[in-house]
Protein backbone atom coordinates (compact mmCIF):
# COMPACT_ATOMS: atom_id res chain seq x y z
CA UNK A 1 0.00 0.00 0.00
CA UNK A 2 1.23 3.49 -0.56
CA UNK A 3 1.86 5.61 2.37
CA UNK A 4 -1.77 7.69 1.57
CA UNK A 5 -3.54 4.67 1.59
CA UNK A 6 -2.12 3.32 4.50
CA UNK A 7 -2.61 6.60 6.04
CA UNK A 8 -6.58 6.53 4.80
CA UNK A 9 -6.80 3.09 6.28
CA UNK A 10 -5.14 4.46 9.79
CA UNK A 11 -6.98 7.37 9.95
CA UNK A 12 -10.75 5.06 9.47
CA UNK A 13 -9.13 2.50 12.20
CA UNK A 14 -8.75 4.82 14.58
CA UNK A 15 -12.31 6.90 13.75
CA UNK A 16 -14.01 3.59 14.47
CA UNK A 17 -11.96 2.94 17.70
CA UNK A 18 -13.02 6.92 18.91
CA UNK A 19 -16.64 6.19 17.91
CA UNK A 20 -16.43 2.66 19.89
CA UNK A 21 -15.31 4.28 23.33
CA UNK A 22 -17.49 7.40 22.76
CA UNK A 23 -20.99 4.82 22.41
CA UNK A 24 -19.00 3.34 25.35
CA UNK A 25 -19.19 5.96 27.33
CA UNK A 26 -22.28 7.17 26.43
CA UNK A 27 -24.02 4.08 28.12
CA UNK A 28 -22.71 4.42 31.67
CA UNK A 29 -26.12 6.69 31.92
CA UNK A 30 -28.36 4.08 30.93
CA UNK A 31 -30.49 2.90 33.81
CA UNK A 32 -30.38 -0.99 32.17
CA UNK A 33 -26.20 -0.54 32.15
CA UNK A 34 -25.50 1.46 34.94
CA UNK A 35 -24.72 -1.36 37.56
CA UNK A 36 -22.19 -2.91 34.85
CA UNK A 37 -20.41 0.00 35.54
CA UNK A 38 -20.36 0.34 38.78
CA UNK A 39 -16.66 0.20 41.22
CA UNK A 40 -14.44 1.64 38.43
CA UNK A 41 -16.78 1.99 36.09
CA UNK A 42 -16.06 0.49 32.20
CA UNK A 43 -12.27 0.77 32.80
CA UNK A 44 -12.00 -2.31 35.41
CA UNK A 45 -13.07 -4.37 32.14
CA UNK A 46 -9.58 -5.52 30.31
CA UNK A 47 -12.22 -5.39 26.98
CA UNK A 48 -13.19 -1.88 27.43
CA UNK A 49 -9.10 -0.88 28.29
CA UNK A 50 -8.13 -2.80 24.73
CA UNK A 51 -10.17 -0.19 23.15
CA UNK A 52 -8.49 2.64 24.65
CA UNK A 53 -5.48 1.16 24.02
CA UNK A 54 -6.08 0.10 19.81
CA UNK A 55 -7.43 4.00 19.68
CA UNK A 56 -4.24 5.30 21.30
CA UNK A 57 -2.38 2.91 19.05
CA UNK A 58 -3.77 3.69 15.74
CA UNK A 59 -4.04 7.60 16.57
CA UNK A 60 -0.82 7.32 17.18
CA UNK A 61 0.08 5.04 13.81
CA UNK A 62 -2.35 7.64 11.60
CA UNK A 63 0.17 10.78 13.00
CA UNK A 64 3.78 9.18 12.20
CA UNK A 65 1.82 8.46 8.04
CA UNK A 66 0.66 12.22 8.30
CA UNK A 67 4.64 13.25 9.35
CA UNK A 68 5.74 10.85 6.79
CA UNK A 69 3.58 12.10 4.26
CA UNK A 70 4.38 16.25 5.12
CA UNK A 71 8.15 15.13 6.21
CA UNK A 72 8.76 12.82 3.38
CA UNK A 73 11.00 11.19 5.52
CA UNK A 74 10.77 7.13 5.90
CA UNK A 75 10.89 7.15 9.50
CA UNK A 76 9.77 9.63 12.33
CA UNK A 77 12.23 8.24 14.74
CA UNK A 78 10.51 8.67 18.13
CA UNK A 79 7.03 8.41 16.72
CA UNK A 80 8.42 5.08 14.89
CA UNK A 81 9.69 3.73 17.50
CA UNK A 82 6.84 4.16 20.15
CA UNK A 83 4.44 3.05 17.42
CA UNK A 84 6.45 -0.49 17.34
CA UNK A 85 6.81 -0.51 21.07
CA UNK A 86 3.36 0.11 21.68
CA UNK A 87 2.15 -2.60 19.09
CA UNK A 88 4.27 -5.17 19.52
CA UNK A 89 4.15 -5.55 23.79
CA UNK A 90 0.82 -4.62 24.02
CA UNK A 91 -1.61 -4.39 21.12
CA UNK A 92 -1.01 -7.06 19.56
CA UNK A 93 -1.06 -9.52 22.70
CA UNK A 94 -4.12 -8.07 24.42
CA UNK A 95 -6.25 -7.79 21.26
CA UNK A 96 -5.36 -11.94 20.73
CA UNK A 97 -5.57 -12.79 24.74
CA UNK A 98 -9.38 -10.75 24.45
CA UNK A 99 -10.35 -12.75 21.50
CA UNK A 100 -9.52 -15.91 22.40
CA UNK A 101 -10.29 -15.61 26.08
CA UNK A 102 -13.61 -14.57 25.53
CA UNK A 103 -14.64 -16.98 22.12
CA UNK A 104 -13.37 -19.85 24.21
CA UNK A 105 -15.36 -19.25 27.21
CA UNK A 106 -18.15 -18.64 24.73
CA UNK A 107 -17.83 -21.21 22.85
CA UNK A 108 -17.98 -23.99 25.54
CA UNK A 109 -20.31 -21.89 27.89
CA UNK A 110 -21.53 -18.64 26.88
CA UNK A 111 -23.26 -18.06 30.39
CA UNK A 112 -19.85 -17.67 31.87
CA UNK A 113 -18.84 -14.95 30.33
CA UNK A 114 -21.79 -13.37 28.16
CA UNK A 115 -24.95 -14.37 28.98
CA UNK A 116 -27.68 -14.36 26.88
CA UNK A 117 -29.55 -11.83 28.85
CA UNK A 118 -26.94 -9.44 27.81
CA UNK A 119 -28.46 -10.06 23.98
CA UNK A 120 -31.04 -7.51 25.14
CA UNK A 121 -28.63 -4.84 26.22
CA UNK A 122 -25.87 -4.69 23.91
CA UNK A 123 -26.55 -5.26 20.33
CA UNK A 124 -24.33 -8.02 18.56
CA UNK A 125 -22.61 -5.99 16.73
CA UNK A 126 -21.30 -3.96 19.73
CA UNK A 127 -20.10 -7.30 21.21
CA UNK A 128 -18.58 -8.42 17.69
CA UNK A 129 -17.02 -4.74 17.68
CA UNK A 130 -15.69 -5.23 21.26
CA UNK A 131 -14.21 -8.92 20.83
CA UNK A 132 -13.93 -9.97 16.87
CA UNK A 133 -12.76 -7.48 15.05
CA UNK A 134 -9.87 -6.32 17.68
CA UNK A 135 -7.88 -9.46 15.92
CA UNK A 136 -8.45 -8.99 12.32
CA UNK A 137 -7.84 -5.33 12.87
CA UNK A 138 -4.29 -6.44 14.70
CA UNK A 139 -3.42 -8.82 11.83
CA UNK A 140 -3.63 -6.59 8.76
CA UNK A 141 -1.44 -4.47 10.76
CA UNK A 142 1.21 -7.27 11.44
CA UNK A 143 0.96 -7.71 7.29
CA UNK A 144 0.36 -3.93 6.29
CA UNK A 145 3.95 -3.10 7.26
CA UNK A 146 7.40 -4.11 9.66
CA UNK A 147 7.50 -3.50 13.10
CA UNK A 148 10.85 -3.60 15.23
CA UNK A 149 10.36 -5.89 18.07
CA UNK A 150 11.89 -4.78 21.17
CA UNK A 151 14.41 -7.14 23.10
CA UNK A 152 12.28 -10.05 24.12
CA UNK A 153 13.41 -9.24 28.06
CA UNK A 154 12.49 -5.86 27.52
CA UNK A 155 9.21 -6.36 25.60
CA UNK A 156 8.18 -9.53 27.93
CA UNK A 157 8.96 -7.04 31.10
CA UNK A 158 6.38 -3.96 29.93
CA UNK A 159 3.80 -6.52 29.11
CA UNK A 160 3.89 -8.54 32.41
CA UNK A 161 3.63 -5.07 33.93
CA UNK A 162 0.67 -3.93 32.07
CA UNK A 163 -1.18 -7.71 33.14
CA UNK A 164 0.15 -7.58 36.65
CA UNK A 165 -1.02 -4.00 37.15
CA UNK A 166 -4.45 -5.00 35.78
CA UNK A 167 -4.95 -7.96 37.41
CA UNK A 168 -3.79 -6.03 41.30
CA UNK A 169 -6.26 -3.21 40.19
CA UNK A 170 -9.36 -5.83 38.90
CA UNK A 171 -8.83 -7.97 42.30
CA UNK A 172 -9.96 -5.19 44.24
CA UNK A 173 -13.34 -5.13 42.75
CA UNK A 174 -16.39 -7.16 44.38
CA UNK A 175 -16.70 -10.05 42.09
CA UNK A 176 -20.39 -9.46 42.50
CA UNK A 177 -19.87 -6.31 40.63
CA UNK A 178 -18.32 -8.15 37.51
CA UNK A 179 -20.30 -7.98 34.21
CA UNK A 180 -18.68 -11.73 34.08
CA UNK A 181 -20.22 -14.33 35.75
CA UNK A 182 -17.05 -16.60 36.10
CA UNK A 183 -16.20 -14.19 38.63
CA UNK A 184 -19.12 -14.39 40.48
CA UNK A 185 -18.23 -18.15 40.50
CA UNK A 186 -14.34 -17.96 41.22
CA UNK A 187 -14.14 -14.82 43.55
CA UNK A 188 -10.87 -13.68 43.43
CA UNK A 189 -9.32 -16.32 41.88
CA UNK A 190 -10.68 -15.24 38.71
CA UNK A 191 -8.44 -12.02 38.65
CA UNK A 192 -5.72 -13.38 40.12
CA UNK A 193 -4.00 -16.59 38.28
CA UNK A 194 -1.52 -13.97 37.07
CA UNK A 195 1.08 -16.84 35.09
CA UNK A 196 -2.02 -18.05 33.31
CA UNK A 197 -3.05 -14.55 32.30
CA UNK A 198 0.39 -13.94 31.64
CA UNK A 199 1.16 -16.95 29.25
CA UNK A 200 -1.05 -16.29 26.23
CA UNK A 201 -0.26 -12.62 25.33
CA UNK A 202 3.62 -13.27 26.24
CA UNK A 203 3.46 -16.70 23.56
CA UNK A 204 1.06 -14.34 21.20
CA UNK A 205 4.20 -11.67 21.48
CA UNK A 206 6.64 -14.02 20.86
CA UNK A 207 5.26 -15.84 17.63
CA UNK A 208 4.37 -12.28 16.52
CA UNK A 209 7.77 -11.49 16.39
CA UNK A 210 8.62 -14.80 14.69
CA UNK A 211 5.57 -14.05 12.05
CA UNK A 212 6.46 -10.28 11.45
CA UNK A 213 10.16 -11.86 10.50
CA UNK A 214 8.94 -13.99 8.35
CA UNK A 215 6.43 -11.38 6.32
CA UNK A 216 9.26 -9.04 6.34
CA UNK A 217 13.21 -8.24 6.70
CA UNK A 218 14.37 -8.14 9.78
CA UNK A 219 14.56 -4.28 11.20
Amino acid sequence: MTRTSTCIYHFLVFSWYVFLNFHISQQVGDPRKSKLFINGGQWKYLTFLNLLLQAIFYGVACLEDVLKITTGKKDIKFVTAFRDLLFTTLVLPISTFVFLSFWSLFLYDRELVYPKALDDIFPVWLNHALHTFILPFSLVEVILRPHCYPLKKKGLTLLTAAIVAYVSRRAQTPSADCLHPYATLWGPWAFTDTDGQQQVPQTVDIHGDILGKWLWVSC
